[in-house]
């Protein structure tokens, strides 16, 4: 049996919001993932943001951390940030492999000496499109059955500028060139991706609604109103997704983002690949 800590990257107000519209939190979203990809996984949900916060399980007993998105800047600082970077640092002194997405690899870059801050070539909102390996990650197992290219759920303005030292960037686009990663702090690994695996189209749709005056701002869409729409069209296509051919067309939608075994790769290679593998030596 494997123990998880899915450690939820927003504050108390964030976490409320957020199921307010997706009906569950980012924890709880990567939780029903990964106990999906791993039947014999119990998942114990944190929240190291709050100052108030106590861990279900210790790091010790625990197989791996996982870090969910957030609606957090890490180089606003502050308690909420400061917590969850002592998390993160804590478990990779361990030994423990973590994983995180958005947040989770600002945090971790963070940490280990890299720079976090809001992306000067703009957001993603939405999909994050021609995604592909570097060199370095050509044969990293993290992207393990990905195709030469490929799109990804992803919401951030901010993003990972500067890579750490020693880290391995494993991918990037034209609009980001840390797109995946891997870093090494003693015994600890992480790897994890700017995009969100995690996420269904649904909760893409959802957390698209929350952001649309940033959407509106960056000129991806010309108003609200079109957004909505877009939206619309995500949601509609994940209830869907066999029928509705002509949306996911329209939309640029491929069978990467529309297949969940395809979509949560880097999250079902890290558990078989990392997780399991250091299980099993130990």
């Amino acid at each position: 049996m494997l123990h998880l800590l899915v450690a939820d990257g927003n504050e108390r107000s964030g976490r409320a919001t957020h199921e307010s519209v997706c009906g569950k939190t980012s924890a709880e979203t990567y939780a029903g993932v990964l106990q999906h990809l791993a039947p014999d996984a119990v998942c114990h949900l944190a929240a190291p943001a709050d100052a108030d916060a106590v861990l279900p399980r210790a790091l010790t007993a625990c197989d791996a951390l996982v870090l969910t998105g957030s609606t957090l800047h890490v180089q606003d600082g502050g308690p909420a940030v400061t917590r969850q970077c002592d998390l993160v640092r804590a478990a990779l002194a361990a030994g423990l492999p973590v994983f995180g997405s958005c947040w989770g690899v600002q945090v971790a870059a963070t940490i280990a000496g890299g720079r976090a801050a809001r992306n000067p070539r703009g957001p993603e909102y939405g999909l994050a499109r021609a995604i592909s390996r570097t060199p370095a990650g050509a044969d990293h197992p993290l992207l393990a059955g990905r195709p030469p290219a490929w799109d990804a759920p992803a919401i951030h303005d901010d993003a990972v500028i500067d890579p750490p030292p020693g880290s391995t960037v494993l991918a990037g686009n034209d609009r980001l060139d840390v797109q995946a990663i891997e870093i090494r702090v003693g015994d600890g690994v992480f790897w994890g991706t700017q995009y969100h695996p995690e996420l269904d189209l649904d909760e893409v749709a959802a957390m698209l609604r929350l952001s649309a005056a940033g959407v509106v701002e960056a000129g991806l869409c010309p108003d609200e109103a079109a957004l909505h729409a877009y939206a619309d069209a995500l949601r509609d296509l994940h209830r869907d997704p066999e029928g509705r051919p002509d949306l996911a067309w329209r939309l640029g939608v491929t069978a990467e983002v529309l297949v969940p075994e395809r979509r949560r790769r880097e999250i079902g290679n890290f558990l078989d690949r990392l997780v399991r593998v250091r299980r099993r030596a130990a």
